[in-house]
């Protein structure tokens, strides 16, 4: 069965115009005095996170009553395409969405931030959603169902190929098809595009020849240690698991750790940039805001380490709020947090999210 369908201008693609013109306005406003904003690619995963605020995580067999829920838009590669706006980049989408509620939800959404959205389709599948479950120190559980997302085809990436050879960066993730994010790299690679891989859901596996020409490869200590086969638990088995990883190809390691901050590994010696500390309560957008705020740092010239401090930073704010996409912080959010204004009022629990957060 054929589950593509046209293009997803079917879905309210018309309205969406209007938003993202408005937003990017802004977004240029926002933007650096002098500095061009990023271009940017996103090629990944749209979803509709259900999120369930509980005490704990359930043992297996049990029931138990929650304090809250929230219907927020989410996705790594949606996600990620919202931080890199939120921080002042032109943003292009790729993508897959069910001809739904929850894509045309969506859609707005992207939308709302600037966000191409012409190169989205529709698919004869429900929109990606994820369960999501909050514990009360903020960490989380996620149960992902990809839907339309698995529809997303190599024919609809090369049939996007101008785009993404038309702007300086692509990000890629994996709850999209293998085969169609490595046709992404290889076309970015033949226009000289630069590209942020983030590998998640890690695989068993991933060829040499995908890591091959990845500028910067993004990826946690999970992540890292199953990539590298190696354990991974600390900055010096980090860095031994980034040295693996770079060896088959990638320019720039970055472990992300949490806590423990961010090894970089790009040929120099290997180093930790330590986390800004903040009190978490939902740690779910927190990857993805420090990738999608990396690109455009990136994007905008800034060097590795200036970049990981801003992705930082981004990331930090993301984690005091609940929720996916409704974490995320601006340009202007970040830049207080990180250079010691009080920390931006932020939704502390599900039913501070208000409408935003209930499609």
């Amino acid at each position: 069965m054929d589950h593509q369908q046209q293009s997803g201008g079917d879905i309210a693609h018309e309205d969406a115009h209007d938003i993202a013109h408005d937003r990017q306005t802004q977004q240029a406003a926002d933007a650096p005095a002098g500095v061009a904003a990023p271009r940017i690619t996103v090629l990944g995963s749209i979803n509709m996170d259900l999120v369930f605020a509980t005490p704990r995580m359930p043992a297996i067999g049990e029931t138990l009553t929650g304090s809250g829920f929230a219907q927020v838009a989410g996705g790594k590669g949606a996600n990620q395409a919202v931080a890199a706006a939120r921080q002042g980049a032109e943003v292009a989408f790729v993508g897959m969405v069910g001809a739904d509620g929850c894509g045309a939800a969506a859609l707005r959404g992207l939308a709302a931030d600037g966000i191409d959205c012409g190169a989205i389709g529709t698919a004869d599948l429900p929109t990606g959603v994820a369960g999501i479950l909050v514990d009360a120190a903020g960490a989380n559980s996620i149960v992902y169902v990809a839907g339309a997302n698995g529809a997303l085809s190599v024919e609809r990436v090369e049939a996007a190929g101008a785009l993404i050879a038309a702007n300086d960066w692509l990000i890629c993730q994996l709850e999209t098809p293998l085969a169609s994010v490595a046709r992404a790299v290889a076309l970015a690679r033949d226009a000289g595009v630069r590209i942020v891989f983030n590998p998640s859901p890690a695989p068993a596996a991933l060829p040499d020849s995908l890591l091959a020409g990845i500028d910067v490869l993004v990826v946690n200590e999970t992540e890292a240690g199953q990539l590298a086969g190696m354990a991974v638990d600390d900055a010096e088995s980090a860095a031994a698991a980034a040295a693996v990883l770079r060896s088959r190809g990638a320019a720039v390691v970055l472990v992300t750790m949490g806590a423990q901050g961010v090894l970089v590994a790009d040929g120099a010696m290997p180093r930790s940039l330590p986390a800004l500390r903040v009190t978490a309560v939902d740690t779910t957008a927190a990857g993805d805001t420090f990738v999608g705020a990396l690109t455009a740092a990136l994007g905008r010239g800034a060097a590795i380490d200036e970049a990981v401090g801003e992705a930082q930073a981004a990331a930090a704010v993301s984690v005091t709020r609940m929720g996916a996409q409704s974490s995320i912080p601006t340009r202007a959010e970040m830049l207080r947090l990180r250079f010691g204004d009080a920390a931006p009022a932020s939704p502390a629990s599900l039913a501070a999210m208000g409408e935003s957060a209930t499609l």
